[in-house]
């Protein structure tokens, strides 16, 4: 069976080649972009199964193509960011990636990266957890078949987003920390992650909770981390 199809947008020829070698060699198929508009045509035309994006591009910047792969579906996003500045790593997961990595890189860590995105999009889809579905008030979380629901309507998360709310609310009452989170997510450590933690939690409050300012279910423990509360429990 073919790898999975990888879309590398870079608009430095090395960063490209180097990345469509390796990646390659490891079993993946690539194609690559070298602006904004060509990415967003690839991905509407290819549909690949994950997109490794630069934010610094010609034409639409790496914001505006996340933007648009997010308004279209789940495609999982790696954000590059020459930048080692917080506010960036931090945009790019407010609006939907779902890990980043600066730039210089090795590619044998985006690599793993890329697999452990992969493997954790592959498990929403495979009915490897659970099966059931639960219901706090208005809020329902399908485990088996990976939706939210808020008032009837579906909610659409990240695989990302999916897997940390699936984590707490398995576990109503329980503390998790930000690294147990991080590594849940991820599925391993990495270096200056464990903050970022909270924005993909405000992006789950943004989604689900009627007022993420004083949210029902995705409690704050200050100094440790995260609780989910049954609230409005069925």
């Amino acid at each position: 069976m073919a790898g999975e199809l990888i879309l590398v947008v870079d608009d430095e020829s090395g960063i490209t080649t180097t990345l469509r070698q390796y990646l390659e060699a490891e079993g993946f198929q690539v194609l690559a972009a070298a602006d904004g508009n060509t990415a967003t045509d690839l991905v509407k035309s290819h549909e690949p199964d994950l997109v490794v994006l630069d934010i610094m591009l010609p034409g639409r910047d790496g914001w505006a193509v996340c933007r648009e792969i997010r308004a279209r579906g789940k495609t999982p996003v790696i954000m590059l960011t020459a930048r080692a500045d917080e506010v960036d790593k931090l945009l790019g997961l407010e609006l939907g990636a779902d890990d980043y990595l600066t730039k210089p890189f090795s590619v044998r860590e985006l690599a793993a990266r890329i697999r452990t995105v992969l493997r954790r999009t592959r498990d929403q889809g495979t009915g490897s957890q659970q099966e059931d579905k639960v219901a706090f008030g208005s809020l329902v979380i399908d485990f088996g078949g990976y939706e939210v629901f808020v008032d009837g309507k579906p909610v659409s998360l990240t695989p990302t987003e999916f897997k940390l709310l699936s984590t707490l609310a398995r576990r109503p009452g329980r503390i998790f920390s930000r690294l147990q989170l991080m590594e849940i997510a991820l599925g391993s450590y990495y270096e200056g992650y464990e903050r970022s933690i909270d924005t993909h939690i405000s992006n789950i409050r943004k989604k689900v909770e009627p007022e993420p300012s004083a949210p029902r279910w995705i409690l704050t423990v200050h100094g440790i981390g995260y609780k989910f509360v049954r609230g409005e429990s069925t």
